[in-house]
C-alpha cells in the first residue's frame, strides 16, 4: 500500500499509526498571526518537495493543562500557526469511504484534535471509515469580539468556526485522495465542538460542506452581538487597552491573550459554574441567527442529526469544589434561584427527590445539584434540540451514556466525555483506560457505539443490537449507551419536565 499522495498544496507522505495510515499535521489554513490575527483564515501555501506527515501540529495557544495534569502523548508545543488536521483511512485505493469530521471541546479555549482520546485509527478501522481531527483558533484568537476587530461584512469574533468551514473546505477539495466520500461528510463534537457543530448546522458558509451531525454534550449556545461586544470591551480592559485599534490587538503576544481569558474567568459567583468566556457570536454574517431558533424553524442544513448526553455530565465540574461539596438544602435553593430563574424552587427540589428516591440513587445536596445542573446546562437543551429538529425532513436521533469511569473509586459516575474514548476506541490505550475502564464489558460497549456512529456516518441510521427509533416529541425515545443498553422511552421524565418548563419560562420571562 502506497502512503504517498496528492492535496492541493503538494505531496504527502504518510505512516501506519497501529496498522492504519495516517496523515498527521497537514496544514489547511495559514499562519493566522500578524496581520492575518483576526481575520477569515486563507488557505495553506503549497510546499515543494514532499512532505512528511508523521508528527502532529502545535497546538492552539491555550492554558496550561489542568492542574498541570497533561494526557501523555499529547502534542504541548503551542502557536499561532495552528490550523493543521490530521486523517487516518482503512484505505486509500478502495471505494470511497464516509468521512467522520471531529471538532474537539475544551470550553473554546483548550484543547487539540491530536488528543491521545481522540486519535482515529481504530473508529477509521473497524467502522471503515476515514476520520478528520482538526485544530482551530482558541480562546481570544478564536472568538473575541470587538468593534476594533468587526469585518467590512460586519463579521464579528467567529474565527474558530471560520477556520472549520475552512478546514471542511479542504475536506471538500481533498479527501477523495484518503479514500474518502466528499458527498458523504458527518461532522460531530463534544462539549464546545458539538456547540460548534449547531453553529455549523446553522450557517450558510458552511452549507453543503457536511451532510450528518452528530452533537455530544453540547446543545446550542451562543452570544448576542451585544454580549460579545461587551466581553470584548471587558477583555481589552483587563489587556490594558483603552479605545484599542486592530493594530492594538494585533500587536499583544498570544501568550497575553491566554492569561487575560484565564483572569476574566477567574471569578465564579456560583457554584460550578460552568459559564463559558467566549462563545459563537450571532453576528448576522456568519451566524444569522439564534441557532437553536434556525434549527427550530428550519432555516439550517436540513441533514440526519444524532445528538445525546451522559448522565452524570456536571461531575466533571464539581470535583473538588468545595461550594458544591459543602452544600446544603438552602444553598441548593439559592442556586435553584441562579440557575433556572423561572422556577419554584421547592418544587423542583421536591420533584428530583422523589425521582431519585424511586431510583434509589442519592439524594444528599452534592448529589441533587450534580443531577439538577446536567439537566439544565445539558440534557434538557439536548432534548429541546432533538425537538426542535425532529419536525423537520431530516431524522433525528437521541441517545443517552449511562456507563461510569472507575476513577477516583467511581464518584464521577457517567461524566462530562467519558464516551469519547468508547466512541474512538481509544479505552484500548493503557492511560485512556484508567479514566474510562478498559474491561471486557467495557470493549464490547465501544464497539456498539464505534458501530452506532460509523453507521450513522454511512446512511444516517445509527446500527444498534436492537431497536433505536427516530425521535418524536411523544414518546422520546432514547438508545442507553451503559450496562443496562437498549432503547427507552421518556427516561428520566419527570426531572426533564420540570427543568424543560422552568428554562422556558425563564427565556419568555413568565
Amino acid at each position: 500500500m502506497t502512503l504517498e499522495l496528492s492535496v492541493t498544496q503538494g505531496r504527502l507522505r504518510g505512516h501506519l499509526d497501529e496498522g492504519i495510515p495516517a496523515f498527521f499535521g497537514i496544514p489547511y489554513g495559514s499562519n493566522p498571526s500578524g496581520e492575518l490575527r483576526f481575520q477569515a483564515p486563507l488557505p495553506a501555501p503549497p510546499w515543494s518537495g514532499v512532505r512528511e506527515a508523521s508528527e502532529f501540529g502545535p497546538i492552539a495557544p491555550q492554558p496550561a493543562a489542568l492542574g498541570g495534569f497533561a494526557i501523555p502523548g499529547d502534542p504541548s508545543e503551542q502557536s499561532e500557526d495552528c490550523l493543521s488536521l490530521n486523517v487516518w483511512t482503512p484505505s486509500i485505493d478502495g471505494p470511497l469511504l464516509p468521512v467522520m469530521f471531529f471538532i474537539h471541546g475544551g470550553s473554546f479555549t483548550s484543547g487539540t484534535g491530536a488528543s491521545l482520546v481522540y486519535r482515529g485509527g481504530v473508529l477509521a478501522g473497524e467502522g471503515n471509515v476515514v476520520v478528520v481531527t482538526i485544530n482551530y483558533r482558541l480562546g481570544a484568537l478564536g472568538f473575541l469580539g470587538h468593534a476594533a476587530l468587526q469585518g467590512k461584512n460586519g463579521s464579528l469574533g467567529n474565527f474558530g468556526l471560520m477556520d472549520q468551514v475552512l478546514a471542511l473546505e479542504w475536506v471538500r477539495d481533498n479527501i477523495a485522495s484518503f479514500g474518502g466520500d466528499a458527498k458523504n461528510v458527518t461532522i460531530f463534537g463534544e462539549s464546545a465542538g458539538a456547540m460548534s457543530v449547531c453553529a455549523l448546522l446553522a450557517s450558510p458558509t458552511a452549507n453543503g460542506l457536511f451532510h450528518k451531525a452528530i452533537v455530544q454534550s453540547g446543545p446550542p449556545v451562543s452570544h448576542r452581538r451585544d454580549q460579545s461586544l461587551t466581553r470584548g470591551d471587558q477583555l481589552a480592559e483587563i489587556l490594558g487597552l483603552t479605545s484599542p485599534t486592530r493594530s492594538d490587538f494585533e500587536s499583544i503576544p498570544a501568550a497575553r491573550f491566554v492569561e487575560a481569558v484565564n483572569e476574566f474567568s477567574a471569578s465564579t459567583p456560583e457554584p460550578g459554574e460552568v459559564e463559558l468566556p467566549l462563545l459563537p457570536t450571532i453576528d448576522g454574517v456568519f451566524l444569522p441567527g439564534d441557532p437553536l431558533s434556525a434549527i427550530e424553524n428550519g432555516s439550517v442544513a436540513h441533514v440526519p442529526l444524532m445528538t445525546g448526553t451522559t448522565r452524570d455530565e456536571m461531575t466533571m465540574f464539581s470535583m473538588g469544589d468545595p461550594k458544591v461539596s459543602q452544600m446544603g438544602r438552602e444553598e441548593l435553593l439559592h442556586w435553584l434561584k441562579f440557575a433556572l430563574p423561572g422556577c419554584d424552587p421547592e418544587s423542583v427540589l421536591e420533584a428530583f427527590i422523589s425521582a431519585r428516591t424511586q431510583r434509589g440513587e442519592a439524594v444528599d445536596p452534592p448529589a441533587l445539584w450534580v443531577a439538577m445542573s446536567t439537566e439544565a446546562i445539558f440534557r434538557a437543551p439536548t432534548v429541546h434540540l432533538a425537538e426542535a429538529h425532529s419536525p423537520h425532513a431530516a431524522k433525528t436521533f437521541l441517545y443517552l451514556f449511562t456507563q461510569e469511569t472507575p476513577i477516583f473509586g467511581g464518584i464521577l459516575g457517567s461524566c462530562h466525555a467519558l464516551e469519547l474514548p468508547f466512541v474512538f476506541g481509544s479505552i484500548r490505550n493503557e492511560f485512556v483506560g484508567l479514566f474510562s475502564g478498559n474491561s471486557p464489558e467495557s470493549q464490547e460497549l465501544s464497539e456498539q457505539m464505534i458501530a452506532a456512529w460509523s453507521s450513522f456516518a454511512r446512511d444516517g441510521v445509527p446500527s444498534v443490537s436492537g431497536i433505536w427509533s427516530e425521535f418524536d416529541r411523544s414518546r422520546r425515545p432514547t438508545q442507553i449507551f451503559g450496562p443496562e443498553g437498549g432503547q427507552v422511552e421518556n427516561p428520566r421524565s419527570e426531572e426533564l419536565d420540570i427543568v424543560s418548563a422552568a428554562l422556558q419560562a425563564s427565556q419568555t420571562g413568565a
